[in-house]
């Protein structure tokens, strides 16, 4: 979500987004990751190829790690295809540097995707292949997540059904095998300030029934 703004190059367009989450509680394919933080967005696009920059900051608790975090993505029709570059100021570069990239001594993450989009439903698959991954018995874990998302429509209201499951073994995610991590029904809608203002507000429940976690999580955007 975000402001779209648009400009002509040779006569295409790029796509400038911009826009701020602010959740009570950050929860991610069902972890638990933080408490109320606040989440910008920047973004362009073109021709189907995207490049978003996300970051989410502790505003609650100010020893909540700290992210930030590259998505390379292209999408054609319903197909999607990516790379993404997830970096917390917490990990096994105790220093918390940025530009460090040593293979066991890293806080970055980087995760490979795949998906489509069917319209009445949406399916995604993840995988670590470099970086600060899980590991399981000693060794990296290539740590996978997949989830399919349905969105519906009830009582002129925007909802969504996840569910997400963990494929292998990883302490990434918490598991020992096959688990399902991530149940969750969101529901969305516009709240109309004045004739040419609104703010979108969410409200999502998630349970994790690896963990025997549940937790309830409202959000709002700002965007320009």
């Amino acid at each position: 979500m975000g402001l779209v703004i648009s400009m002509a190059v040779h006569a295409q367009e790029i796509e400038t987004m911009v826009g701020c989450d602010f959740v009570s509680s950050y929860i991610w394919r069902g972890q638990n990751l933080g408490n109320t933080s606040m989440q910008p967005t920047l973004g362009v696009e073109y021709k189907g190829l995207s490049l978003t920059a996300w970051g989410s900051v502790g505003l609650a608790n100010l020893f909540d790690a700290k992210e930030f975090d590259l998505t390379l993505e292209y999408t054609t029709g319903g197909f999607n295809i990516g790379i993404t570059d997830y970096w917390l100021d917490e990990g096994a570069e105790p220093e918390g540097l940025y530009f460090k990239y040593g293979a066991l001594s890293t806080n970055h993450v980087f995760e490979a995707n795949v998906g489509y989009d069917f319209g009445f439903a949406s399916l995604n698959w993840f995988t670590n292949f470099a970086g600060n991954d899980g590991r399981y018995n000693g060794k990296r874990a290539y740590s996978s997540y997949f989830e399919v998302n349905v969105p519906f429509q009830l009582a002129s209201v925007d909802w969504s059904f996840t569910a997400g499951a963990v494929p292998f073994a990883t302490d990434f995610y918490g598991t020992t095998g096959f688990a399902v991590t991530n149940l969750a029904l969101t529901v969305s809608k516009d709240i109309k300030v004045t004739d040419s203002f609104s703010i979108p507000v969410f409200a999502q429940v998630v349970a994790n029934p690896c963990s025997q976690m549940a937790y309830f999580v409202f959000g709002f955007t700002l965007q320009p």
